[in-house]
């Protein structure tokens, strides 16, 4: 018994052992992937240093497997693009392009700017349209020892008739139009003229009186270097209608409604509300820097009056509250610091802000923002109420949020879940709240929700386990190091 009991001790050991030690490859494995990212880096900005397309007639390329060999559509041509070569001590990858002519036998490198990396063991393919394609995938980049890897999941196309390259984004936004028919369960694409939207996700649509359709706001982004994305919040209008009373012709006009407008944003949500007015409610505005998102969020409620093209805060009634913002931050203490909040009756007096901010046209559009506090809302104020009203503090309603879910039955709404984020955490909301939309006077809760007893995994390194690990290898750490120097020579 003593001899078994001790053998199963030991197999234990060995298993906690072996967890340990793939724990730290992993670890050290996204260092290595880290550090060849860094190097990749480097040679994409000697490529940036290329301002325009040069062929040159050379002789043929040097040595190298893993390359793709492709067949122009149209002309009698062949081309090389990438590949890898080993002299016995560095590992060289290319990201050169050559094209070889099969009736003169002949080479000519071709340097295009703003190429994908360079790789080898990639996928391509050719297709005729647009004057012939080159399309790329994937691939694999090494170390200059070998003992490093890389894997690409990028698609790239080269414009064989233009000689220009092409990242094809992970994401692609879309301005296009299509109507669905209840009669005859069909899809139809519309082609409005007139200016629409650009390119965008996240807009929000609600229908007219007369039968057209609002189109605010939205999100895009875009690259603007390597791993590195710029996103734009949209804060333009339009109106899709139909033309002279045709259903199937339409057009696109701007809107430039008056009023007090809704701050930049994203995630909001819209219902109808009564009297045909859209309603708009929360979201968050994210500052977005190369390494770091800094956001504020939203419980406030706007109203969109299509009839008369104007905006309208919402203002509860009651006596003088106290208001309080809400903001996305950095969580600095990992115990006490900052915890997420739902709800709560904090008060303080209302704050007017007013703010010039540039539209996307180039105009100037001021816009008022009284800072609301967790439950606070308003009253649609009329044309000749452009001051702000003190407004009162009924019981919390829900705290400030982004992605809710909105409803609006026999004039009461409804607002359920969404997230916020408190430092580095998220918290996924499953809370529920009314308000009478006529009355204006307080929110109700139905379904309450205390943020803290959600649950958050967090990945931590334990330095014990490190330490414990480092033992067990006996000296690993220096090999360690010593492969880190081979990989920066």
């Amino acid at each position: 018994m003593g001899k078994k009991g001790k053998k199963e001790k030991k197999g234990r050991g060995a298993e906690k052992t072996a967890a340990k030690m793939e724990k730290k490859v992993s670890k050290r494995s996204r260092k290595e992937e880290e550090d060849l990212e860094a190097l990749i880096a480097h040679f994409q900005t000697l490529d940036a240093k290329r301002t325009q397309t040069v062929e040159v007639p050379c002789p043929p390329p040097s040595p190298r497997l893993n390359a793709s060999l492709s067949v122009h559509p149209e002309k009698d041509e062949l081309i090389l693009f990438g590949g890898e070569y080993f002299n016995g001590q560095k590992t060289f990858l290319y990201n050169e392009l050559y094209v070889y002519n099969i009736r003169k036998d002949t080479w000519t490198k071709v340097d295009i700017p703003s190429p994908p990396p360079r790789r080898c063991a990639h996928q391509a393919v050719v297709v005729p349209q647009g004057g012939g394609q080159l399309w790329v995938f994937g691939g694999e980049f090494a170390s200059p020892n070998g003992e490093q890897f890389y894997h690409y999941k990028d698609l790239w196309v080269l414009h064989l008739a233009t000689k220009t390259w092409e990242q094809v984004k992970d994401y692609i936004y879309y301005n296009d139009v299509y109507a669905f028919n209840l009669d005859t369960f069909t899809w139809s694409k519309l082609s409005p003229s007139g200016t629409g939207p650009t390119p965008r996700s996240g807009c929000q649509m609600s229908v007219t009186p007369q039968g057209g359709i609002v189109v605010y706001g939205g999100y895009s982004k875009q690259r603007v270097k390597k791993d590195v994305d710029k996103g734009t919040r949209h804060s333009d209008m339009f109106l899709l209608k139909p033309e002279d009373g045709r259903e199937d012709k339409w057009v696109w006009t701007r809107m430039n409604p008056s009023g007090v407008k809704p701050t930049p944003r994203s995630g909001f949500s819209v219902a109808m509300a009564p009297n045909h007015q859209t309603l708009f409610f929360g979201g968050v505005c994210d500052e977005e820097e190369e390494e770091s998102l800094l956001g504020e969020f939203f419980n406030d409620l706007y109203f969109y009056d299509a009839t008369r093209n104007r905006w309208f805060e919402g203002q509860l009634k009651g006596p003088k509250s106290e208001k309080k913002k809400r903001r996305r931050g950095r969580k600095e203490e990992p115990e006490g610091g900052s915890k997420p909040a739902c709800g709560g009756a904090g008060t303080q007096g209302p704050v007017q802000v007013v703010k010039e901010v540039v539209a996307e046209d180039g105009t100037v559009v001021t816009i008022k923002q009284v800072l609301t506090a967790p439950g606070l809302a308003g009253q649609p104020r009329s044309e000749d109420e452009d001051s702000l009203e003190e407004a009162s503090s009924p019981a919390p309603g829900p705290c400030p949020r982004s992605n809710a879910m909105l409803a609006v039955k026999h004039g009461v709404l409804y607002v359920y879940g969404g997230m916020f984020e408190a430092g580095d955490r998220q918290v996924t909301l499953s809370d529920l709240h009314c308000l009478d939309l006529h009355r204006m006077e307080a929110w109700k809760a139905l379904v309450e929700m205390d943020p803290e007893t959600q649950e958050w995994l967090e990945e931590t390194d334990s330095e014990e386990d490190s330490e414990e690990v480092e033992g067990a290898e006996g000296g690993v750490d220096d090999e360690d190091s010593g492969e880190e120097s081979s990989a920066e020579d």
